[in-house]
């Protein structure tokens, strides 16, 4: 009954997302088939990342293929992998339009459904708590005795509210073509400082693998901000360059 539950709020994510991404792309100045190009890139990409950092982890699974079917997928990657796949797609398409706005909201309310599976399915709770709303978990190792972060729940409120607060942004014309980079960014503040509520194995500096993801991941995103509003700065000052020199 929970194997169900779980495909079925999986399955209602995707088909949500993927009705919002149609509405959100009728303003793309592209062709039908850049979008499915570009669609497909995310899509694919999404996919490749999410189940990356488990695959190399089970290195004979990764040699053999299996790892690739397994069990356990991350959202950080997982967003990572379907930028640059989105990214990929472009490229090869020579398509030069900017489209992560467009993205944005789709993505952040799919995840803010699926996170519910995952609360269903017992899968990526939090520590254990003794706050009120805390849930005992059967799936953990103590079996459920211990009241627990309902740590999907956190994170399911937090992609919906940002989905609210990036439609706004994205109707008012805010930030244009930064939009998804900005979403990275909050989502990979977020993970770093809500690590602590997760029973989650830490490496260097007493960090888990998200934080330091997050670390690598917040610096690069905010350069390639910095990077295009450097290029639009050059683009809108070039006209006037030419018009003073003649």
């Amino acid at each position: 009954m929970t194997h169900l539950a779980y495909m079925a709020i999986m399955l209602a994510a995707i088909v949500v997302g993927f009705i919002l991404l149609r509405l959100f792309q009728e303003k793309l100045e592209l062709a039908w088939w850049e979008k499915v190009g570009i669609a497909l890139g995310g899509f694919c990409g999404a996919m490749i990342g999410a189940k990356l950092p488990f695959a190399i982890y089970d290195w004979e699974g990764l040699l053999s293929g299996t790892a690739w079917f397994a069990h356990g997928k991350t959202i950080i990657a997982g967003l990572l992998g379907g930028y640059f796949g989105v990214e990929l797609a472009k490229w090869i398409l020579d398509i030069r339009t900017k489209t992560g706005d467009s993205y944005v909201v789709p993505v952040a309310v799919s995840i803010g459904i699926g996170r519910w599976a995952c609360f269903v399915a017992g899968c990526c709770f939090g520590q254990a708590c003794s706050v009120p709303w805390g849930v005992a978990f059967p799936s953990a190792p103590d079996g459920g005795e211990l009241l627990r972060h309902p740590a999907q729940i956190y994170e399911s409120i937090f992609h919906l509210a940002c989905a609210a607060v990036f439609f706004v942004l994205w109707k008012k014309k805010m930030f244009p073509g930064q939009l998804f980079k900005i979403y990275l960014i909050t989502y990979m503040t977020y993970r770093f400082f809500t690590e602590w509520l997760r029973p989650e194995p830490t490496f260097a500096f007493g960090l888990t693998a998200y934080q330091l993801a997050a670390l690598a991941a917040i610096p690069l995103f905010a350069f390639l901000i910095w990077r295009d509003q450097k290029q639009l700065s050059a683009t809108k000052t070039e006209p006037s360059i030419a018009s003073g020199s003649e």
